[in-house]
Formats: structure tokens, C-alpha cells, sequence
């Protein structure tokens, strides 16, 4: 008799092979690494005997569950900001938290963590997309786990990199240390089209390309990326990457929500595969991704859970018996993605779509020992019915359990025994995991409470206080404006014409101060629309100083250009009121004795105001210079004929009779 180290046997054997295989009362023959054989237990009992023996019956044998996308440190940010839409939960709250506490050890710890959930729900294999990817690899071997690492390159600033340059030296380090490991498969993982620029995507091809890994990459995840991606490259999301060389790498791309006909073709033809990820695009109102067409056109796709963080879990069984009854609805018919194409996207097609189907995915003689044993006698699992071969499908797809798993082996090596993980201190993870919560918890409490750092944790704001001297009246007669500008002391550099489209967000505390989203409209001399401009603006309700009633200085201006839309920052930060204020503005930049000055004409068009105002204002930064530049607005007060009782004190949402 051969030699092997372990048999299981007894069990029903469900091979995934490509014949669809299911041996009731099978076994499996295993040494070191690798499945010496499979067949019919008495069979494989007389032809081998092993150091050890494994009782399976009443159990299920099948290959190891394959986890297409996910980014598992994220178990550290389970959570974190829930029922938020995409962007808002993105770049409002995953983002600023990463750049606060992402590390090496939390990306150990992490993973730690994501892997004893993984081995409890059947998970051998996984593709996973974050920083310190090197950390990640080191934590998912000791685990026992095999992995598709990828290297995650964005093209602003992120946790281990300053520049996209520093984050592929990163990724050549990482390949350069981790390839030919037998669990760890290193990859290149440029985060997604809107976050790349063309030759950030290029340059990640490449070096895919040049050491022969995977490129992981999110694609066509929201509406909004496909219609931003129109209007900046007159293209949807897959002929750009095409145009750009991405797809000459072997991709997986992640969920492919929105995506055509003509794009599953070009995706086909370059032999991307995809990964599924129906729970995260539900949770993110995303939508749902076109599956059954992508497998029509024969494209591989597996299923992902996506990170811990927007789906909550890392279970591979809630997400194939999801992805089965998805399809179904989608296509309006209970034929579509059958529970047996399920179960084939999570294992052999898993793995085809993470480029390792000649290793693993499939119980056969000569692929790697990637097995688990799940129960098959829970109470929500009986009884059984025989007369249909499709039915044990069924019953580990529909009624299968992550906690159904009783044993799970990667690479020939226990990782859980009898529901015992091995391979993980679960108890010393989870006591780590609490104190990074709190920690989280207290940087984003102070946050949650401090408008400025809310503003300034999404980037792009101009960090330098800007103190003005201003004023502001109702102009009784605009024929003075006329009159000042023709004055000797004034030099009119520049005139231009806004309409103003104000939102305020305000809150229950006016000393936290409020936020206003501007959409500044340019108007030609034709009246018409020549350019747009979105801005946000911090203020202060703090005055610092009147100069005989008439000026104010006013402090705690912080800017930045609005980048995204209205809903975003609305839903980002929450405000207690908002109040819309809309005007046409007429403006001259002028020298008065040489100074700059800023002369506005304001009709308030919504609410409509009968009254025209004039501000005059300037920035200033110094006591003395404040003064200096008072004095002079004073002077030109004095020339507009603006009488002491039309001087308005209040900002335009304060006025008195101004709706609130």
C-alpha cells in the first residue's frame, strides 16, 4: 500500500473538478502538500494507508472556499461609519481614519484578525487590495492562509506612500521578496481609474507584466465613476484602462457593476477575469453587477465579499447564496446562476479568476491540498433528497452555513480542527482589536465635533487663517459706485459678473462655525454662463474688532475648491439647518491710494430683496494695517455718500427680515 499522511474519508467528496464530479461515501488521499487521490472510500482505503485517519461521515468534503476581493485589514474599521453612500463613506471617513492609524501593526494585526474569520467560514484563498502589503503577507502566512496580495497605488498620498512613484518601488520591493512562495502570490493593485492617473496605470502594468503578477484593480463601481470617467476622458471606465495598456496585465477586476455588452467583450478578449461582490454593492447602493451576462459571454468570474468594512463580514457562504439569489432577481428568472454555478465561482472559478485554477479550486489528484469539511446534518440542513444530482448544490449553497464548517486545511496543513482555529490567537486578536477601536473611536469623536477638522480630514483646503477688513451698506444710489471708480485715488484693475448659488450649512452650536458650498457662475457680456466654479468656505461667527461701527475685521476663512458635489459634503457633514442664499454680483478689483480693494454690488435674487448692497472689503495682516486699511474704506464710504444708518453690520444670512 502508498504512503500518504492523511485520508478523509466517509464524507460526501463534491470534487468542483470539471465533470462536476460528487462521490457519496468518497475519500481523499493527501501528502505533504498535495491531493494524491480521490475516489470511493473503500477504494482509496485499499490502495493507501496514512498517519492519519479522518471520519467524515455525515459531513461534506470540498475544495477550499476562494474569497476573489477583499482588503482584509479593514476588519480593524468594521463599522466605522455605516448607511453611508460610496464616496461619503470613502473619502469622508475611511480615508481621513486611514491616514490617522494605517501602519504596518495594524495591518498585521488586521489581518490577523480577517484570517481567523476566513478559515471559520471556509475561506483557503483570498485576493486581497491595502497598504503595507508586505505586513499582509507576512501575517496571512503565518495564518496558513494562501494569498493574492496586492499592493494598493493611488495617485495622491496614501498610508505607506507619499507618491504613486514610492508606492511602485513599494510594490517591486514586495514582489521581489514574496514571489515563489507557495502561499503568497504578490500583485500590483492601482486602486481604481478615478484614483490612477494614465501613467500611474501604465507604469503598474508594466511591472506587472515584468515579474509576471496579477494587477488587482476596482472597476466601474458606481454610476457616478462611469459618469465621471465620460466627462473627463469621453469614455466609459474598460476602453479607458484599455487605451491606457492596463488590460495587457492579467487584471481582476473588482465588481464591474456598470459595465456593457461591448466592455464584457473587450474584457474577454484580454482575459480579465472578475470578482462579484454582491453584498458591499447592495449595502453601498451601488447596484447590481450584470453577472449573468458577463458568464454568457464567458467571462471568469469569482466572488468577493469585499473589505470588512463595507460589507460587514468576511463569510463566503452569505455571499455565494447572495450572489445566487441576486442574479435571480436581476434577470427576473429563478433559472439564472443556478446554486451549482454559485458554488463553481467561489472555488474553481474563484481561483481561475485569481490566477491560481492550476493550483487549487478543485479537489483532483496533483492540485494543492486546499480542503475544508463542512457538517451536513444541521437541523436547517435536512433531510436530503437524492433523485436530483444538482441537489447537494442546493444544499450547500441555500442552506449551508459559514458555521457549518467543522475542519479547514491549506497547502496539506491543519488550520482548523473540530471549529478550533490554529493557526490564530483569536482571543489575544480580539483584545487588540478592541484598543484600536477605541482609539478610533476617540480621533474620530474629536472630529465628529470640530467642523474644521471634519473639513480639513477630506484635503484640499488652504490651511492659512485670512483676517479681512470689510463693510457692507445698502447702496441707495448705484450711480455712486460710478463715482468712486472715476475718483483720483482709484485705479480699476478688473470687473467681473457672478451669479452666486450659496448653501449654508449651520449648526446647533454657532461658535462651531458653519460651512458655506459656493457655485460661482463667471457671466460674458452676453449674459450668458462662460465658466463655473465650486468653492467651500469656513468661517468663524467671531468679529475681532469694529472701527466706528461702520467696519469689521473677521477672521478664520479657511478655502477650498469643491470637488465633489452638493449631496456629498451635505451628507458628509450633517448640518443642523441650511439656508441657500442666491445673488448677482458685480465685481471690481480696484487700487484705492494704491491698496487692493474688492468692490461688490449685490442683488439678493432667492429670497428676493428689493434693496442693491456694496461691500467693500480687503485682506489685511496686522493691527496697524488693519487700521491703515479702515481709515480708507471710511474714505470711500464717504465718497459713495453711504450714510452711517444703511450700514449693515450683520452677514447676509443675519439681516434682519432676511428668512430663515
Amino acid at each position: 500500500m502508498q504512503k500518504v499522511d492523511l485520508i478523509l474519508s466517509g464524507g460526501t467528496v463534491v470534487t468542483m473538478n470539471s465533470s462536476f464530479d460528487v462521490i457519496h461515501d468518497g475519500a481523499v488521499a493527501i501528502h505533504g502538500a498535495q491531493i494524491v487521490a480521490i475516489g470511493e472510500s473503500a477504494e482509496i482505503l485499499a490502495q493507501y494507508e496514512a498517519d492519519e485517519h479522518v471520519s467524515c461521515q455525515g459531513q461534506y468534503i470540498l475544495p477550499g472556499l476562494v474569497n476573489a476581493h477583499t482588503h482584509v485589514p479593514m476588519t480593524l474599521l468594521r463599522g466605522l461609519a455605516d448607511d453611508l453612500r460610496l464616496d461619503v463613506w470613502l473619502m469622508g471617513y475611511m480615508m481621513p481614519t486611514e491616514r490617522e492609524f494605517v501602519s504596518p501593526e495594524f495591518c498585521r494585526l488586521g489581518t490577523r484578525l480577517a484570517c481567523a474569520e476566513l478559515i471559520r467560514s471556509g475561506v483557503t484563498a483570498f485576493a486581497d487590495m491595502y497598504y503595507f502589503e508586505a505586513d499582509i503577507a507576512a501575517a496571512t502566512a503565518e495564518a496558513g492562509l494562501r494569498g493574492v496580495l496586492g499592493q494598493t497605488i493611488l495617485k495622491f498620498p496614501s498610508p505607506d506612500a507619499e507618491t504613486y512613484e514610492d508606492s511602485l518601488a513599494y510594490a517591486r520591493r514586495f514582489i521581489e521578496e514574496w514571489r515563489g512562495h507557495p502561499l503568497i502570490t504578490p500583485a500590483v493593485a492601482p486602486h481604481a481609474p478615478y484614483s490612477s492617473t494614465e501613467e500611474l496605470m501604465q507604469k503598474s502594468a508594466e511591472l506587472a507584466r515584468e515579474f509576471d503578477v496579477p494587477v488587482l484593480i476596482h472597476i466601474a463601481e458606481s454610476k457616478q465613476e462611469v459618469e465621471d470617467n465620460l466627462n473627463l476622458y469621453d469614455m466609459t471606465v474598460v476602453p479607458w484602462v484599455e487605451s491606457v495598456g492596463l488590460l495587457k496585465a492579467k487584471v481582476l477586476a473588482a465588481h464591474c457593476v456598470h459595465i456593457n455588452t461591448a466592455e464584457m467583450h473587450t474584457l474577454h478578449n484580454h482575459n480579465t477575469t472578475v470578482a462579484h461582490c454582491p453584498t458591499s454593492n447592495l449595502k453601498l447602493a451601488s447596484g447590481i453587477a450584470p453577472v449573468q451576462q458577463m458568464l454568457e459571454h464567458d467571462l471568469v468570474v469569482g466572488i468577493g465579499t469585499d473589505g470588512p468594512a463595507s460589507n460587514n463580514v468576511l463569510d463566503m457562504f452569505q455571499e455565494i447564496k447572495l450572489a445566487a439569489i441576486l442574479a435571480k432577481t436581476a434577470a427576473n428568472d429563478p433559472t439564472a446562476l443556478p446554486a451549482k454555478q454559485a458554488l463553481l465561482m467561489a472555488t474553481r472559478q474563484g481561483a481561475d479568476a485569481l490566477y491560481l485554477g492550476d493550483k487549487t479550486g478543485s479537489l483532483e489528484a496533483g492540485k494543492l491540498a486546499d480542503v475544508i469539511v463542512m457538517d451536513a446534518q444541521g437541523v436547517h440542513n435536512s433531510p436530503h433528497f437524492r433523485r436530483d444530482n444538482e441537489a447537494i448544490y442546493s444544499e450547500i449553497v441555500y442552506a449551508g452555513k459559514s458555521t457549518d464548517v467543522a475542519h479547514v486545511m491549506c497547502n496539506g496543513k491543519w488550520l482548523m480542527r473540530d471549529r478550533q482555529v490554529l493557526t490564530v490567537d483569536e482571543a489575544a486578536v480580539k483584545r487588540e482589536a478592541s484598543e484600536y477601536a477605541r482609539r478610533v473611536d476617540v480621533f474620530l469623536a474629536a472630529r465628529e465635533g470640530d467642523i474644521l477638522s471634519k473639513l480639513l480630514a477630506i484635503g484640499g483646503i488652504e490651511r492659512t487663517e485670512s483676517f479681512e477688513v470689510q463693510t457692507k451698506a445698502v447702496l441707495r444710489d448705484e450711480t455712486a459706485v460710478e463715482k468712486l471708480l472715476k475718483h483720483r485715488d482709484v485705479q480699476v484693475l478688473k470687473l467681473n459678473r457672478y451669479r452666486q448659488y450659496d448653501t449654508y450649512f449651520l449648526f446647533d452650536d454657532p461658535e462651531k462655525g458653519r460651512v458655506r458650498y459656493r457655485e460661482d457662475d463667471t457671466i460674458d457680456e452676453k449674459g450668458l454662463v462662460a465658466s463655473v466654479r465650486s468653492r467651500l468656505t469656513f468661517t468663524m461667527p467671531t468679529k475681532e474688532k469694529e472701527f466706528d461701527s461702520t467696519v469689521l475685521l473677521s477672521h478664520s476663512r479657511f478655502i477650498a475648491d469643491a470637488d465633489r458635489p452638493l449631496r456629498f459634503y451635505r451628507e458628509y457633514f450633517q448640518p443642523t439647518t441650511e439656508r441657500e442664499l442666491q445673488k448677482d454680483r458685480r465685481r471690481w478689483h480696484i487700487h484705492y491710494q494704491g491698496v487692493l480693494f474688492y468692490i461688490n454690488v449685490d442683488r439678493i435674487l432667492r429670497p428676493e430683496l428689493a434693496d442693491t448692497f456694496i461691500e467693500i472689503k480687503t485682506r489685511t495682516w496686522s493691527a496697524q494695517d488693519a487700521d491703515n486699511k479702515a481709515q480708507r474704506i471710511q474714505e470711500m464710504l464717504s465718497i459713495l455718500g453711504v450714510k452711517s444708518e444703511d450700514i449693515i453690520v450683520a452677514d447676509y444670512l443675519e439681516m434682519e427680515g432676511l428668512p430663515g
